[in-house]
Parts: C-alpha cells; sequence; structure tokens
C-alpha cells in the first residue's frame, strides 16, 4: 500500500511540476527551483540533510503571494531513504526582494507519511536568482522531526 501511495503521489507532482512552466506564461507570479542542505533532529540524533525543490508563487496584489511546492530531501545518514514532499506556502513581500512565508503539506517516503507546517525566508539576489533559509516540524505519532536548511533558489 505504501508503494502505491509513493507512486501515487510522485505522479501527480511530477505532472504538477510539469504544468508549471505552462501556468508561469498565464498567471501572475513566478515559479522557481532551489538546492538546499541543512540539519535535522529528533530524539537526541542530529544528521545532515540535503534536497531540491520546485513550485510556483501566485502574487497576490503587491503584498501577498501563495505557492505550490514538490520536493525531494534525503537524510545523508547511510540507509536513509528519500523523502517527498507536497505542499504549499503562503507569504508577504516584506520588502522589494524579501519574503517570509509560513508553509505546510505532507512527507512520504519508506516509512511513516506525515504532515509538516514551518517557515522561512527567501531573499533575491538578482533578478534571477535568491537565498532561502526554512523550518519545518514533521509530525510523527512515534517521533517528531525538525529540519532547517538553507538554500540557493531561481527564480524563471
Amino acid at each position: 500500500m505504501n508503494t502505491l501511495k509513493i507512486a501515487a503521489a510522485t505522479l501527480a507532482a511530477a505532472a504538477g511540476l510539469i504544468a508549471i512552466p505552462a501556468a508561469a506564461q498565464d498567471a501572475p507570479g513566478t515559479a522557481r527551483v532551489e538546492a538546499r542542505g541543512g540539519i535535522a533532529w529528533a530524539a537526541g540524533n542530529e544528521e545532515a540533510v540535503a534536497g531540491v525543490a520546485a513550485g510556483y508563487d501566485f502574487d497576490l496584489g503587491d503584498t501577498l503571494f501563495v505557492g505550490v511546492e514538490g520536493s525531494a530531501d534525503k537524510v545523508l545518514a547511510g540507509g536513509a531513504d528519500v523523502v517527498w514532499g507536497v505542499g504549499g506556502r503562503i507569504g508577504a513581500h516584506v520588502s522589494d526582494r524579501g519574503r517570509l512565508y509560513a508553509a505546510g503539506g505532507y512527507a512520504f517516503g519508506d516509512g511513516e507519511d506525515v504532515p509538516y507546517l514551518g517557515a522561512g525566508y527567501s531573499h533575491r539576489v538578482t533578478d534571477s536568482v535568491y537565498l532561502t533559509t526554512e523550518y519545518r516540524h514533521f509530525f510523527s505519532d512515534f517521533v517528531d522531526v525538525n529540519a532547517a536548511t538553507v538554500g540557493v533558489g531561481f527564480n524563471f
């Protein structure tokens, strides 16, 4: 059953990501891809984590935005599986180049499937390059996991 859920969610995320460039031509907003790395911790253990994400942010006027995202992250400890994620974010433009946002979604992999909530900040360095930092809390029935990452992304 888990394999079937993973395959269905992966296909849905892939279809959504393929549609992003087409939507970008008609909708007011920005498509984005990013690479990130940081640390995940739970129950006194810490491990390095690395991942990638792609999404689209829709502008809601001059101040607010909402976005969708698909991601793949991996704890870099031996034997850890890739954790796939689908989610969204809502935030505000806090300066000409800065965005502050809240994020939430669902993460799934070979083990337990869990919801997450978080917050982050991204800052455009150029019109197409941005730096980002984010915190996420994954809600598990067993041990909650926290992750803090920094990354670099590209808007198009």
